[in-house]
């Protein structure tokens, strides 16, 4: 039995819960980009490594390396810099990050640290 539009119309509409990247920024940050991070590191093998969100910055370190991704405001599609350097000293040049891409998530943001520390060859040897 095919159902009428009046009987459609009736039933209830299910909402979808929002997206993780529609969360508010310091949330979706520090309640899972942050971790989300920090496991993909360790499953990278740098398995001493501590992530943070400090202000706009989330920095990371591990044995004798340490980076950071600053956000221009507190907004995931804000401007994005990263940096990386060792860690006895102030972090090196400064560059765009990710600026190519038209929506920002998760899984991206991530990627793109890793992808980024990889080329340092950080974390796998190439």
């Amino acid at each position: 039995m095919s159902e009428t539009p009046e009987t459609a119309a009736k039933r209830p509409v299910k909402e979808k819960a929002p997206a993780l990247e529609d969360l508010p920024f310091a949330e979706f940050v520090g309640q899972h980009f942050v971790p989300k991070l920090g496991t993909a590191l360790q499953e990278a093998g740098a398995t001493d490594a501590v992530v943070e969100l400090q202000d706009l910055a989330v920095q990371g370190r591990w044995g004798s390396y340490r980076f950071a991704v600053y956000f221009a405001k507190p907004e995931l599609n804000a401007q994005k810099a990263f940096a990386c350097g060792p860690r006895d000293r102030t972090l090196g040049t400064l560059e765009p990050f990710l600026i190519d891409e038209r929506k920002i998530t998760l899984d991206l943001l991530v990627f793109g640290v890793v992808q980024r520390l990889n080329a340092q060859k950080w974390l796998t040897i190439n």
